[in-house]
């Protein structure tokens, strides 16, 4: 009695389905290795969106947590610091162990540490059992997030910018999702209507359920590693890029941390809005985020992914240096325009990265997405500390010069863009 999602992709074999659809079951996961499985990657994408908000949700009820505890900032960097850094310390391990050993049914398994971390914190009653309930959360993030994003290279067809944005803008549709759903639900109703999404959580695990039995039986599972391509540029030129990357990396999420976790403070702060006004403005930004999305993956397919970094990262910079300077209507279009620039930038890093390290999918995914979220949660413990110490606007005045960074991007060797189609 097994629902699926796309009968001629993620359903397993019926023994007595009719011929032409035994036929189309069987075959899928071959020919998903030659052309483009959108229902795979609608079905990853969603996963995407449903996992990434319950994440920024917990990142929109810290005024809550705030209150309800008596939190300072630095506490409040604390929970996200748990939280990523968990997740960053494990991905690039999870991803590279599966390159070598693929376990398809690895993804329902994380996100039940994820519904766990949720309930936990739905009735934590101290600050310590907040940091264990992030900690699951996290757990669970180490492993969706490189398995993930190995699904969707594998249901590609060839197109990986275009995967991996569609799987993208899945994570940072939900992320959007989160502020709002906090202001309408669990700011009215307090700590216990947590737990009302973990329904959300056991939907995620039963869609993740499908598209392990599509991972198991394509051709990638069985051939492993041994399908792998060499790199075409010199040791030394892959480090140095490497190394680029993790910077930009770096100037994206740490200038990120400052929205996402401080973000509806600033604006209470210094607009006096209310907490649900300033959750709103959020949700708006982490919307503009992931429309934003889209537009890297397939676009670096198109004119490479060199061009789409330099624009997205060096490109945002103007925005950001003004945006502390700006009144409440200009903070918020100014916002918009961030997150729609900065947002292109992660899926052409991540199939740039892929491509200097051919047949590394989950290891360098795991890397990306760890080292991300683990910047991300740095991030967010300096800046609260300095918040604590400065003012939350003095925060935002110096991140704004993060973005310069960018310029780093012109050390980049250009990539054959041949193998962009790959």
């Amino acid at each position: 009695m097994q629902t699926s999602i796309d009968k001629g992709t993620l359903s397993p074999a019926g023994a007595s389905a009719g011929s032409s659809a035994a036929n189309s079951t069987a075959n899928s996961a071959n020919t998903g290795a030659q052309r483009t499985v959108y229902s795979v990657l609608g079905a990853i994408s969603f996963s995407h969106l449903l996992n990434d908000m319950i994440q920024s949700l917990i990142l929109a009820i810290y005024p809550m947590f705030k209150s309800e505890f008596a939190l300072t900032f630095g506490q409040i960097g604390l929970i996200t610091l748990t939280y990523q850094i968990t997740a960053s310390l494990l991905q690039p391990i999870v991803g590279l162990y599966t390159d070598k050993h693929p376990k398809p049914y690895s993804l329902p398994v994380g996100m039940g540490f994820t519904l766990s971390g949720l309930l936990l914190m739905s009735v934590a009653g101290n600050f310590g059992t907040l940091l264990i309930a992030a900690a699951l959360v996290g757990c669970g993030s180490s492993v969706f997030h490189p398995e993930s994003s190995r699904v969707a290279r594998m249901a590609s067809g060839g197109k990986h910018g275009l995967a991996q944005s569609l799987f993208q803008v899945g994570g940072n549709a939900g992320s959007s999702l989160g502020p709002l759903l906090a202001a309408l639900i669990v700011i009215p109703h307090g700590q216990k209507s947590i737990a009302w999404f973990s329904v959300a959580a056991l939907v995620a695990m039963f869609v993740l359920a499908n598209i392990g039995r599509w991972y198991k039986r394509h051709p990638a599972t069985k051939k492993g590693h041994a399908q792998v391509a060499h790199a075409t540029l010199p040791r030394n030129k892959v480090v140095m890029a490497m190394s680029v990357l993790v910077l930009l990396v770096f100037s994206k999420y740490f200038y990120l941390a400052s929205i996402t976790s401080y973000f509806t403070f600033y604006l209470i702060s210094k607009f006096g809005v209310s907490v649900q006004t300033a959750q709103i403005h959020l949700f708006v930004f982490l919307a503009a985020v992931a429309a934003g999305t889209i537009i890297g993956g397939p676009v670096g397919d198109r004119v490479g992914r060199k061009a789409v970094i330099w624009v997205s990262i060096l490109g945002v910079a103007p925005f950001t240096l003004l945006m502390p300077y700006a009144n409440l209507f200009w903070t918020g279009v100014l916002s918009v325009i961030i997150g729609l620039v900065l947002a292109s930038a992660f899926s052409a890093i991540l199939v740039y990265a892929q491509e200097l390290i051919p047949g590394k999918v989950g290891m360098v995914a795991g890397l990306f997405f760890g080292f991300a979220f683990g910047m991300g949660g740095v991030g967010a413990a300096v800046l609260g500390h300095l918040a604590d110490a400065t003012s939350i606007d003095y925060v935002y005045k110096v991140c704004a010069f993060l973005p310069l960074l960018g310029v780093l991007t012109v050390l980049l060797p250009k990539m054959h863009e041949a193998r962009a189609k790959a």
